[in-house]
């Protein structure tokens, strides 16, 4: 299907664009009062995901209401473990919890590669519905979380601010941290592919924890195992976003990638400087500047464009959007990228 909107894509590739392709992380979801009718319509966050027709409605939400260049299909990064055999609960105000981790060998014996059309086949489907109903007008975006991000779950059992569980495993039992890395990494391997074969035009990693660890365990337990799934997509970019990873910008330029994503703490021009020409970056305005006056908010993003400027480059926050900001505050932000990135590129 001839895309309508493909400015994310050519952006992605270092083509040639009219103006900056804008899109948000987090915009299927609590900011708008037509996801929350949704939301409120089935049991919770999982029964929402799990149900096509409805993740796809929430998904193409923000195309519809906000504007953006993009879809990003509604699911979570933790349905990966959930396929290989370790089930989740979405605690309401609380987040993810798991009623059983992995601690040890024997544990592993439990889990399962996931084969990503099967083991995931509610996602597949809702991608098919979204891919459908947006007849061409934005690409869609796939996802899933980095293999150290979905490890972390997995050993914690919840999010936490140390991830000590987790990171205490890399020095006591590294060979069985490994083991379950490699086993992660291929299912998501295998569940992306199958995201891009059911309509995604692009992807993108979430190494949401990146930051928990020091450099040298960063490259060993995170950085390998992203790299090796970027090596194995080959069908369309690839984005990575690995917040907090300030230390690994030099490391991540040589990811074959063509996206990395910049957290709000990055500096713009040093980070262009350690990741060089050949990548575009995704970023980087601080999520709480959209609780500025509107004036304020456009300010912000011209300075954030202002930085970037006409390089290769796809306007975002630095991080997700929180759930208490106002939609019309998201919309002063994605009209002043588009409006001031044409000029810029005119």
């Amino acid at each position: 299907m001839q895309l309508k909107n493909d400015l994310l894509l050519r952006a992605a590739r270092g083509e040639k664009v009219e103006r900056t392709p804008v899109w948000l992380m987090r915009q299927a979801g609590r900011i708008l009062p037509e996801y929350r009718a949704v939301r409120n319509s089935v049991s919770g966050f999982i029964e929402l995901a799990q149900t096509p027709a409805l993740a796809a409605e929430v998904t193409i939400q923000p195309v519809d209401l906000l504007g953006v260049d993009a879809a990003i299909i509604f699911s979570d990064i933790l349905v990966i473990p959930e396929a290989m055999g370790l089930p989740y609960e979405m605690i309401e105000k609380r987040g993810p919890r798991f009623p059983n981790t992995v601690a040890s060998a024997a544990d592993l014996k439990n889990l399962r590669v996931a084969d990503g059309v099967n083991d995931l086949s509610y996602v597949i489907e809702a991608i098919k519905i979204s891919k459908k109903a947006l007849n061409g007008r934005v690409p869609l975006i796939g996802f899933a979380g980095a293999p150290w991000t979905i490890f972390a779950y997995m050993v914690e059992g919840s999010g936490s601010k140390t991830f000590s569980k987790s990171r205490a495993m890399l020095y006591q039992d590294p060979e069985l941290a490994e083991e379950l890395l490699e086993m992660i990494t291929q299912s998501t391997i295998n569940y992306l592919k199958a995201q891009i074969a059911a309509g995604a035009d692009i992807v993108q990693l979430f190494d949401s924890w990146a930051g928990i660890l020091p450099p040298d365990h960063y490259k060993k337990f995170s950085l390998k195992y992203i790299s090796r799934i970027c090596d194995a997509i080959t069908e369309v970019p690839v984005t990575v976003f690995a917040k907090g990873a300030f230390f690994a910008r030099e490391e991540m330029a040589k990811l074959n990638c063509e996206t990395i994503g910049l957290d709000w703490n990055m500096g713009i021009q040093e980070s262009r400087r350690l990741i060089g020409e050949g990548k575009t970056l995704q970023g980087n305005l601080d999520p709480a500047a959209l609780y500025g006056s509107d004036s304020e908010v456009e300010a912000a993003t011209k300075r954030m464009l202002d930085q970037f400027g006409t390089g290769r480059h796809i306007a975002n926050l630095g991080h997700g959007v929180y759930p208490d900001i106002n939609p019309e505050k998201v919309k002063v932000f994605i009209n002043t990228v588009k409006e001031y990135s044409s000029k810029l590129r005119a």
